[in-house]
């Protein structure tokens, strides 16, 4: 029997946890759950015959070294911050490890020993890093075997309420860790587009976004995220003139989020004062110039440039902001406040669905001609547990597990899933379980 030590038992494990059971017994494979929440674990768990829990503590580092010795292959879903030090662990006991989040440099540094000790530690098979990198290079792969050069490659991807659930005016709910979201962003991004360098600091993130059209569901918002350069140099594509990524919104939600940044109110770098006594109004009006008569309201639109009676305040508005109402924690960030004031509102109620969309943009040529290949998924998801985030974040990490496992896939080192031997495997199985891409192509005219 082979041993799998899956640590995080959080909401986007769900899915994963489902096609681990379901693979279990014809796999022989035993599944343990660690989480630091033991009630957590148990009932993820549940009765399954092939499961165990476990409450389990990543700092400290003698149960870490012990529960990572019995298991074979070890998936991490903690949080990023902790993904070096299971890493390591993994290495230095010759234990396979998988995860969902993005690559880094202490990680990578462990490559060539992960190889003398014949593991693998398989980064970014996830959803948005994972499902994008491979479908992409699939994608490229083609043109390349079929001679042609690539000039642009543009993919965005979001995490977003089904059109039947959504009924706030931000078309917009939180699909996975509602901290991320608020602090989406931060940072520079760069891209390169036409041959040109681009970067785009925080403060201008929000107000420098394209409308995309997606076949079937309308306009959405892109804006670019993270470093699109070092795309280049991983897909083999140095010499792209256009290469960007980046994350879909509904229409309207990057003009009404930009309020918040220029606010100041995502900001997660210093603790606030007298929150236990301050309304979620005082919280606002913490971040606005002093005006004795002046309506907190009227000082947000003076000072943002924004209209009373503009959809954007509308957004504003609908959060409960101006309200006298007690923010909803007594201790934290700005970024903290905003992240609880938002839970209250954007919540998945029992019932919604939440749904993926994702759209990969090529430009290439071929011979004379060139042409445009236009590929997107769009993924609902099943229920408040079962949701499309953790389907598509969930699925190819399982899958990897039973190819590691099986031996079909047998890279070792740190990789990342945008190599044939990997991403083949996945994606066949994914598009059994209906995530798959629709494709079209047109040639372009000058």
């Amino acid at each position: 029997m082979q041993n799998i030590l899956l640590l995080g038992a959080g909401r986007s494990a769900s899915s994963l946890i489902t096609y681990l059971k379901n693979h279990a017994e014809a796999e022989n494979w035993h599944i343990k759950i660690g989480d630091f929440d033991l009630r957590l674990a148990q009932d993820k768990a549940g009765n399954h015959p092939n499961t165990s829990f476990v409450q389990f503590d990543i700092l400290n580092e003698i149960q870490t070294k012990d529960e990572i010795a019995k298991a074979d292959l070890v998936i991490s879903m903690l949080p990023a911050r902790f993904h070096p030090k299971v890493a390591s662990a993994c290495v230095d006991l010759g234990k396979h490890m998988v995860t969902a989040s993005y690559n880094s440099p202490d990680v990578e540094d462990l490559s060539d020993i992960a190889k003398s000790k014949n593991i693998i530690i398989l980064m970014e098979c996830g959803l948005d890093p994972g499902i994008d990198h491979m479908t992409a290079m699939e994608a490229m792969d083609n043109i390349r075997e079929k001679g042609g050069k690539l000039t642009s490659f543009k993919s965005y991807t979001g995490g977003l309420v089904a059109p039947e659930s959504d009924n706030n005016p931000w078309h917009y709910k939180f699909t996975w860790n509602p901290r991320n979201v608020v602090l989406a962003g931060q940072g520079t991004a760069q891209f390169i587009r036409n041959g040109k360098y681009k970067y785009i600091p925080y403060h201008k993130l929000f107000t420098r976004y394209e409308t995309i059209e997606v076949n079937g569901l309308g306009d959405f918002e892109g804006y670019p995220n993270r470093n699109s350069l070092q795309y280049r140099s991983i897909y083999g594509i140095e010499e792209i003139p256009t290469l960007i990524r980046g994350t879909f919104r509904k229409a309207g939600f990057c003009d009404a989020w930009n309020v918040f940044v220029q606010l100041g109110v995502t900001d997660d770098s210093y603790k606030m004062e007298g929150l236990s006594n301050m309304s979620k109004r005082d919280f606002i009006n913490a971040f606005l110039p002093y005006n004795k008569t002046e309506a907190v309201e009227d000082k947000l639109c003076f000072n943002l440039k924004i209209k009373r009676d503009s959809e954007t305040f509308k957004k504003i508005e609908w959060l409960g902001i101006f309200e006298d109402k007690k923010v909803p924690i007594t201790k934290g960030s700005p970024a903290e406040v905003m992240q609880a004031i938002m839970e209250e509102k954007m919540s998945l109620d029992l019932g919604d669905k939440d749904m993926i969309v994702m759209q990969h943009q090529f430009e290439y040529e071929l011979g004379d001609k060139k042409y445009r290949l236009d590929s997107s998924i769009v993924s609902k998801g099943d229920d408040q547990m079962e949701t499309a985030m953790s389907k598509t974040v969930g699925w190819p990490l399982g899958i990897a597990v039973k190819n590691i496992l099986n031996d079909t896939i047998k890279l070792r080192g740190v990789q990342i899933p945008i190599k044939k031997e990997i991403y083949e495997p996945i994606l066949k199985e994914l598009n059994s379980l209906g995530i798959h891409f629709n494709e079209n192509t047109e040639e372009l005219k000058d």
